[in-house]
């Protein structure tokens, strides 16, 4: 596990934050804030919003015109395998389940088109496990 992460971070430079909130309160907006700090591309992904720490937000990963290395999903694991779906469909190089975020479904999906992806772990603490 330790060696995928090590290559989704290293190799991700664009990265789709999925239910993103444009409250600086909630995780998805500060490990999101964290990731553009760090030099990270930052696509928003919520159709609830227009826009998210300076960039344009996307209503689905189909809408976002550039190509997308990571797949960071803030969502409820119900809601996780037709994003893994887009995901495969748009051509996302990785794809990462935050903290509490578990689909089994999800990673059948993502394992059959050899994305690889990883559940339940902060992008952000692994980011900073690693001095990044």
């Amino acid at each position: 596990m330790e060696k995928r992460i090590e290559a989704i971070l290293s190799g991700s430079k664009t990265v789709a934050v999925v239910g993103i909130s444009d409250k600086p309160d909630r995780p998805s907006h500060s490990v999101a804030k964290y990731l553009q700090e760090r030099g990270y591309r930052v696509i928003p992904v919520n159709p609830l919003v227009t826009e998210v720490l300076g960039e344009k937000a996307y209503k689905s990963l189909s809408e976002i015109p550039e190509r997308v290395d990571l797949v960071d999903v803030f969502r409820k694991s119900a809601d996780v395998p037709p994003i893994a779906e887009e995901a495969v469909r748009i051509g996302a190089r990785f794809f990462w389940m935050q903290e509490g975020v578990v689909s089994d479904r999800a990673r059948e999906i993502l394992d059959a088109a050899k994305i690889p992806c990883v559940m339940d772990r902060c992008v952000m603490k692994e980011l900073e496990k690693r001095g990044k």
